[in-house]
């Protein structure tokens, strides 16, 4: 019997090295040809699953595989929103349908929470539908929320450490210009995303590990109020005359006029307001004890997408967990989701990359530590700096250039052939 195929999707919001994921994933299943067949990638996600548009990544070459290691967000094969819900019974069943068309017997999903659940749900109507597949889960997400709150199951997601290490450099740079605008532009305003959870802004600390700099972070979990940050604000301009702020996206500062995504997830960065504006407006209308205003800075999707600030850790991690994956296909079979877990035998930074069931990660949510939170909390402690550190790296990422410009993989536009007639998702029925 020849090798039957495989399909791999990505799912939820992109980040700078999700294509490396993708990369280990398509350049392990070609080192085991008498495992694996052809290797169709989803486009945009599970959509494309459901569509039966399925990209031949076997017409792509090694040298563009390769380009996929510094090819930022999902521009090879696409990312979606979409979710496999209760009740969707003909999506489920058009996925059994298209991956029996196919003969695809390995199917992989590289996302966070939700896409995790659909994996998961992959996983068990292939083991109900008595469909002869295997699904595993590859960990990606820049909210470093996936998992559990004892860092066992997952140490971390491939796509924080770079958007870690993203915040560091952002808040190194505006700190310098903040010091040197501050007659006039006292008071910087940074928004960073992170719905309700405060590993994005907490990297923030990481730019000032030694606290010598006026910065005060607002997580989401720091439970404080609108007023609260201006006191606190203007107790700092007392102090050393300039402040810069980095609140998270979610922090509590009344109704801005969000949306949702499909995911049921509120969306700030398509809000009426944003919460830098909000805040900026806030602070301007205190005395302050210098001359000046606020002004703010809201980084919008380039904080998960800028190649030049990815982290070589994450970089190798990625590339790694994909890779892990696919032995976990050969040797595990179905309904597990690959895990990075950090060696806590010495003093060096060092992980392996282990698994976790999919029943267990799926639409989980891990929350930042409490214990992280400073007592003041506009800070985080030391023990997140311990943490997080290790994940930023310390070397510039290498992008090859041409003409000046990056060049990052092309897919060849080349599709399975379809078998079975059109279908729309059900979400997206009239």
């Amino acid at each position: 019997m020849p090798p039957r195929n495989v399909v791999v999707a990505q799912s939820g919001g992109p980040t700078c090295v999700i294509n490396n994921s993708l990369r280990g994933i398509v350049e392990t299943c070609r080192r085991h040809p008498g495992a694996f067949g052809k290797v169709y990638g989803g486009r945009f996600g599970i959509e494309g699953v459901l569509k039966e548009e399925l990209i031949d990544l076997s017409a792509t070459s090694a040298e563009e595989i390769a380009l996929l290691r510094t090819s930022p967000a999902a521009g090879s094969i696409g990312t979606c929103r979409y979710k496999l819900k209760k009740g969707l019974d003909e999506d489920f069943a058009r996925v059994v349908e298209v991956f029996k068309a196919h003969d695809v017997g390995t199917f992989f999903y590289i996302g966070g929470n939700d896409s995790q659940d659909t994996a998961h749900k992959i996983s068990v109507l292939a083991r109900d539908a008595g469909l002869d597949l295997v699904a595993v889960g590859v960990p990606k997400t820049i909210d470093n929320d996936l998992g559990d709150a004892g860092f066992e199951l997952l140490d971390h997601s491939p796509g924080y450490g770079s958007v870690a290490r993203y915040y560091a450099h952002y808040v190194s740079q505006a700190n310098e210009e903040n010091a040197g605008s501050s007659p006039a532009d006292p008071v910087l305003v940074i928004q960073a995303m992170g719905r309700k959870i405060g590993f994005i802004p907490a990297a923030a600390r990481l730019a000032d590990p030694e606290r010598k700099l006026p910065i005060q972070i607002y997580l989401t979990e720091s439970g404080l109020t609108l007023q609260q940050l201006g006191e606190n604000v203007v107790r700092q301009l007392e102090s050393d005359g300039r402040c810069i702020v980095v609140v998270s996206e979610g922090f509590d500062v009344g109704e801005v006029g969000s949306i949702r995504d499909n995911f049921g997830h509120v969306q700030f960065s398509s809000s009426q307001q944003t919460v830098a504006q909000v805040v900026v407006n806030y602070l301007n209308t205190l005395k302050f004890p210098v001359p000046g205003k606020a002004r703010g800075q809201v980084p919008g999707t380039d904080q998960r997408n800028a190649i030049a600030y990815a982290s070589v850790v994450d970089l190798d991690e990625a590339y790694g967990v994909g890779c892990h994956a696919v032995e976990i296909a050969l040797k595990e079979g179905n309904g597990w989701m690959a895990t990075i877990l950090r060696d806590r035998s010495g003093s060096a930074y060092n992980v392996h990359y282990d698994k976790a069931p999919l029943e267990q990660v799926a639409n989980s949510e891990r929350f930042f530590p409490k214990e992280w939170i400073a007592p003041n909390r506009i800070d985080v402690t030391d023990d997140f700096v311990e943490y997080a550190r290790p994940l930023i790296g310390e070397d510039w990422v290498s992008v090859p250039t041409v003409g000046g410009l990056p060049r990052f993989a092309r897919i060849a536009p080349v599709f399975a052939p379809k078998k079975l007639a059109s279908y729309t998702p059900q979400t997206y029925r009239k």
